[in-house]
């Protein structure tokens, strides 16, 4: 029996190449890509925050546990990603309210995601549309994930051909 050996050493003399020409480097590509984005910037209580370039994946998954905690400290870690982590004391000793709290959290995430893409003015008009429907009893729109997870029931056919 014979083996065809051909493959292998062209998976070989690839591998080869890429060393010499030299591996991947991811860090670098994103700096570069990184250096082109917009920042958007706030001033809140005196002390400016830049937001990073594009929403941090760390901050993404705070927000969804959030979402079903009451513990205050996923709030903090959740914050501490994009703000720093005392940021959730120095706004509540500030005098933050709750209303404002989702208003710069609505406009952090939509001008962390696209900047410039909504203002303080516009982020309210969001909140306070979210804040209606819960009270009259709508549930707020589910986001993607929780589309995507609805199970899709089976169609009826109308019986004709």
């Amino acid at each position: 029996m014979t083996t065809d050996t051909t493959e292998v050493d062209d998976l070989d003399e690839q591998q080869l190449d890429a060393e010499e020409v030299g591996a991947a480097d991811f860090d670098a590509f994103f700096a570069e890509q990184d250096a082109k984005r917009s920042r958007e910037a706030f001033t809140l209580y005196g002390r400016r925050y830049e937001l990073p370039d594009s929403m941090p994946l760390m901050f993404t998954l705070q927000m969804e546990r959030v979402q079903n905690s009451s513990d205050p400290q996923d709030v903090r870690k959740m914050l501490g990603t994009v703000f720093g982590t005392d940021t959730l004391d120095v706004w509540a000793e500030k005098g933050m309210t709750d209303r404002q709290f989702g208003i710069v959290l609505i406009y952090s995430a939509a001008n962390m995601r696209t900047p410039g893409s909504v203002t303080m003015a516009r982020a309210a008009e969001l909140h306070d549309e979210q804040e209606r429907s819960a009270a009259e009893g709508k549930a707020p729109a589910p986001n993607r994930a929780a589309r995507r997870a609805k199970p899709k029931g089976k169609r009826r056919s109308s019986g004709k051909r």
